[in-house]
């Protein structure tokens, strides 16, 4: 699933790359996205997770699947329909990717993952669980460089980072590999932790400028995501604030750690963020405002 998304376009990518013993189905809620993936010679089937009545034709025949759900509280819908389906169809194994969360998180879009996973767990499927930390694509996306600085909205804590590629790493030898190796496991995936500017100084290096930070807080997070392009609905932009919230008064300290299980499942050391920067630097670029 996911397959135009941000972690869901490099697992393409991964598969491309080597898709040794196993066919892969590219699931996409979009009749154009499925010409397109049919158009690259790709096995593309329709799977909306707003609309369980494409879940069995979908499902047909699959023995793994990688479940990604959207920024949104339907994610418990979708994710508890999608399973139960997946039980009817013969699934084998589940490979889930979550949040970067302690067992007694308090944070809403955090819980709602964890939520997940058990009822995963609870299935009877095999299932593994990945943990990814801050990604370091947020630099484009979520704060872009604008006038030569870049917004961090947890004040000056670190935080733990990951590529999105290495997520896609993991998560596609874990699906060619199966559930004999990688069944009821959890990998975590923080690979550095940076504050702010720390990551400033590292975007300075890389883009051979002086690149700043302003340190931000949850009502600045609050007001940008009101002023923002994207829609993010009430539920999910307010458990984002609480995120922040967390982070910076300690309760949720520990995202600010290093747990790498990246080279363990993949044999390959993980991106840094100096390594990351470099090969972005093209589109931190872009993505700046003068």
């Amino acid at each position: 699933m996911g397959t135009t998304g941000q972690v869901g376009k490099l697992l393409v990518e991964e598969f491309d790359r080597d898709s040794t013993g196993v066919h892969v189905r590219y699931a996409a809620r979009k009749p154009e996205q499925i010409d397109k993936l049919r158009s690259e010679g790709r096995d593309p089937v329709l799977l909306d997770l707003d609309d369980p009545r494409t879940f069995a034709h979908a499902l047909h025949g699959v023995d793994r699947v990688y479940l990604l759900t959207g920024y949104t509280v339907a994610m418990l819908t979708q994710s508890k329909t999608l399973v139960d389906a997946a039980v009817k169809a013969g699934v084998q194994h589940i490979v889930h990717q979550g949040v970067f969360a302690n067992w007694d998180v308090t944070d809403p879009h955090f819980v709602w993952h964890q939520m997940i996973e058990r009822y995963i767990e609870g299935s009877g499927l095999s299932w593994t669980h990945l943990h990814p930390n801050v990604f370091m694509e947020g630099l484009i996306s979520m704060t872009p460089l604008d006038r030569g600085d870049i917004s961090v909205f947890w004040g000056d804590r670190r935080v733990g980072w990951i590529a999105a590629r290495d997520i896609a790493a993991v998560a596609a030898t874990v699906l060619r590999q199966g559930p004999t190796r990688h069944g009821g496991k959890e990998y975590w995936l923080s690979t550095e932790v940076a504050s702010g500017p720390e990551v400033a100084d590292i975007l300075s290096e890389a883009l051979d400028r002086e690149i700043g930070c302003v340190i931000r807080g949850p009502e600045d997070y609050k007001a940008a995501i009101a002023h923002g392009g994207t829609t993010v609905e009430s539920w999910y932009a307010e458990a984002g604030v609480e995120f922040t919230r967390q982070v910076i008064d300690g309760r949720m300290g520990y995202i600010g750690t290093v747990r790498d299980d990246v080279e363990s499942v993949t044999g390959q050391p993980a991106m840094t963020l100096r390594q990351w920067a470099a090969e972005n630097r093209d589109q931190l670029n872009a993505g700046a405002k003068p």
